[in-house]
């Protein structure tokens, strides 16, 4: 099991090397494109096995004790070790990556986007990968840094280089952002981990902030935070995102809000929750005002971009949704109590399965129309999507519905719970100041459903257009890339236990200071 987990981590960038490389003889294909997408299809499978065969060896009877570790010694000067291991919390979020990526490099596979060459792109899918693996199995806070940083690079150039209109500039907010709030970031982490004596966040968790003063907590997790807060990404610090999921292709919006997102929420759990409780409780009513703005405002936000004439492009009106359900995430998270940080953990892996089904989805329709511009989508040339291409239709209503927060589909769960979470918060935080918080984010749902169910029916349920071109409906690639999204997505309405089974245990002991 070590073994198997150092290799889900280092794999991918073995194969991004072996990416850049000639062919061997007997695999070259058709043609050293095919070959390289090949590859990169190869690679991102045997990935996707292994972390399968990682869950299926994992402990379930005992999800709170980190397994398959390994700890060897790295920087000794700084006490800085490669530390291994996964518990209920990462387990989920690292089988979550590996399916993403896999499907990715499937679908890419059919479906290159323009751009230079194959084997960069296929290269930086798996460089990717790896930094993302990374972030969910590291165990020491110097290490957590470089996985985080190791991701921008890779997404940097897959906008920049394979991405749609505006590219260039979409990529230099990201970068931008993104490095700033992660200079922030460093700097918290390396305030605990020299006031603490060590980077070993297992030993930092049993701590429980007893070896931090007040003082120190409070400015690591404002620090921290902020770091984080740009990545999940929060209200008001989301403005990078909604361009450079415009400008991405598909396969780096749907890694981008399918996976990226979730190293933010990731680091607030397993890093500022058990590491600096005190500093979190501080802060807590002000993540959780955040946490509401952003439901309110990515909804109003997708509203504007859905009603006749706004000229709103559709891949725009999904990424400013993630800015609404990281709200959810977020809120849970600030009630610092088990419920509401079981139902983030939830609702991470639901938007992962929903949102990344929605890209795929949005970036299928762009193709066939050329656009994404909902007026002419709606309008009299794209019109009843249930008319032209019905299974395309129905698998678009499919993703919104269960957006939405529909029960009986992933999107339920996650958004309850947190909302219960707010409802009863910690003690020592203001139980009045919370329910005002679940009542501006309850009333956020009531939004999001009005804004999917618009898109739903201006976009699927027009009048039949005109236009005698015929429109390609699901290809076989396309069904072999969003079924699985689709059908985890219903099993995980239908059967929360599976998931809330592996993370409650792990959270309950790391909000109890290790014990479990």
């Amino acid at each position: 099991m070590q073994f198997l987990l150092a290799s889900v981590v280092v794999g991918p960038l073995i194969g991004a090397v072996a990416a850049l490389l000639p062919a061997p003889p007997g695999l070259k294909g058709r043609t050293p494109d095919q070959a390289v997408l090949r590859h990169g299809v190869t690679v991102t499978g045997a990935i996707l096995l292994a972390t399968l065969v990682l869950a299926a060896g994992f402990d379930h009877d005992h999800p709170s004790t980190m397994q398959a570790t390994t700890d060897i010694s790295w920087i000794p000067a700084l006490d800085v070790r490669i530390h291994l291991g996964i518990d209920g919390i990462s387990l989920p979020l690292l089988v979550l990556t590996a399916l993403l990526t896999f499907l990715c490099a499937l679908y890419s596979y059919f479906k290159l986007p323009d751009g230079p060459s194959p084997k960069a792109f296929v290269a930086l899918i798996l460089v990717l990968e790896s930094g993302t693996l990374a972030t969910f199995a590291v165990l020491d806070l110097i290490l957590f840094f470089l996985a985080f940083e190791m991701v921008l690079i890779p997404m940097y150039f897959l906008i920049a280089r394979w991405g749609g209109a505006r590219r260039q500039a979409a990529a230099w907010t990201f970068i931008l952002y993104t490095l700033l709030g992660s200079v922030v970031m460093l700097l918290g982490l390396l305030l605990v981990g020299l006031k603490s004596g060590t980077f070993d966040m297992v030993a930092l968790a049993t701590d429980n902030g007893r070896g931090l003063t007040s003082s120190v907590q409070v400015t690591a997790v404002l620090a921290i935070g902020i770091g984080l807060a740009v990545k999940t990404p929060m209200w008001p610090l989301h403005s990078w995102l909604p361009d450079a999921h415009t400008a991405a292709p598909t396969v780096g919006s749907v890694l981008l809000a399918g996976v990226l997102l979730k190293m933010g929420t990731y680091g607030f759990v397993r890093i500022l929750l058990p590491v600096a409780p005190d500093g979190m409780r501080t802060f807590a009513p002000y993540l959780a005002a955040f946490a509401v703005a952003g439901i309110i405002y990515g909804s109003l936000a997708c509203l504007a971009l859905a009603r006749p004439g706004a000229k709103g492009d559709l891949k725009r009106l999904i990424a400013y949704s993630s800015v609404g359900h990281m709200g959810f995430v977020l809120l849970g998270i600030a009630s610092m109590t088990p419920t509401g940080v079981n139902g983030a953990l939830f609702a991470n892996i639901a938007h992962g399965l929903i949102t990344g089904l929605l890209f795929f989805l949005v970036g299928a329709v762009k193709d066939r129309y050329g656009t994404a511009d909902l007026d002419t989508l709606a309008g009299a040339t794209g019109a009843a999507l249930y008319g032209r291409a019905p299974r395309l239709g129905a698998l678009l209503a499919f993703a919104a519905i269960a957006s939405l927060g529909l029960p009986g589909l992933a999107g339920f769960w996650g958004e309850m719970l947190a909302l219960f979470g707010a409802f009863d918060p910690a003690a020592g935080l203001s139980r009045p100041a919370f329910l005002t918080f679940m009542s501006i984010a309850a009333f956020g749902t009531l939004l999001t459903a009005a804004y999917l169910l618009v898109v739903v029916r201006r976009v699927c349920m027009g009048a039949r257009d005109e236009d005698p071109r015929p429109l390609a409906d699901v290809q076989r690639y396309e069904f072999a890339a969003w079924t699985p999204l689709a059908a985890l997505t219903v099993l995980a309405g239908l059967w929360p236990a599976v998931l809330l089974g592996l993370t409650d245990p792990a959270v309950q002991k790391l909000l109890a200071g290790g014990k479990s």
